[in-house]
């Protein structure tokens, strides 16, 4: 590690601080399981206040990057972080984004074909039995399934359609857009149709996975997008005119 301390250009001290670290972490100098130095080691390697070395660690934590243990053999080390949490972050900011208006419905959708298309022929390929019961267990009926239990088990089947592709980038890239599209535009206000809807798709979409049909997957998976992607349109236009 370098010396080095607060600059003008750059943002506060804590920021400049938590960039070299995140680049340390980002290159592999810096692996997952390493223990950092002691804050009192920190301070003076980069010529800064404790404050400023605390705030840089929480930034950092907040990034999932940094894991803090107490006690005599804890401090801050190096995370292992997992598809679902990165995932999380990505939501967070496509999230903030879409609330913005800074990105579209449509745009949204568009990836979600280019992304879970594939994936769905990747999952009907590579599956294991563990995989098929977690989509079974999420298939839903919507004559008798409340609004909350049916958004939940919607969700489950997506995230274990992902995971099934045995891709963990495909889950961190993937779903925190289905996540955004879902809170942001269907959860309360799309119409009992559309959940019919999902359920025959899913119902569908898990046959051809369970059989191994690659393209039959992708079609289904295709064809589920085509079928949903009017109301995602038609909640949009509504907010917008709404002025939500």
């Amino acid at each position: 590690m370098r010396r080095e301390g607060g600059d003008a250009e750059k943002g506060p001290a804590y920021q400049v601080l938590a960039d070299a670290l995140r680049h340390q972490i980002l290159s592999g100098e810096l692996r997952s399981g390493d223990r950092l130095p002691a804050e009192a080691e920190l301070c003076e390697l980069y010529g800064v206040s404790r404050s400023t070395v605390r705030e840089a660690l929480r930034a950092l934590a907040t990034e999932r990057l940094l894991v803090t243990r107490r006690g005599v053999a804890g401090g801050s080390f190096v995370a292992a972080p997992q598809p679902g949490d990165i995932a999380g972050l990505v939501q967070s900011s496509l999230a903030l984004l879409t609330s913005a208006d800074s990105l579209s419905v449509e745009s949204l959708i568009e990836v979600r074909f280019m992304l879970e298309v594939p994936a769905a022929g990747l999952a009907a390929a590579r599956h294991a039995e563990g995989d098929l019961e977690a989509l079974q267990n999420s298939i839903f009926d919507p004559d008798v399934t409340d609004l909350d239990a049916m958004f939940a088990a919607n969700r489950d089947f997506h995230l274990s359609l992902l995971r099934a592709t045995a891709n963990p980038v495909l889950e961190a890239v993937a779903a925190p857009i289905f996540g955004v599209v879902y809170e942001r535009f269907v959860r309360r206000n799309a119409p009992e149709s559309f959940w019919t809807q999902v359920d025959h798709d899913h119902r569908d979409i898990l046959d051809r996975v369970r059989a191994g049909d690659v393209a039959g997957a992708e079609e289904a998976q295709r064809a589920h997008l085509g079928d949903i992607r009017p109301t995602y349109e038609q909640i949009d236009r509504e907010r917008r005119e709404r002025g939500a």
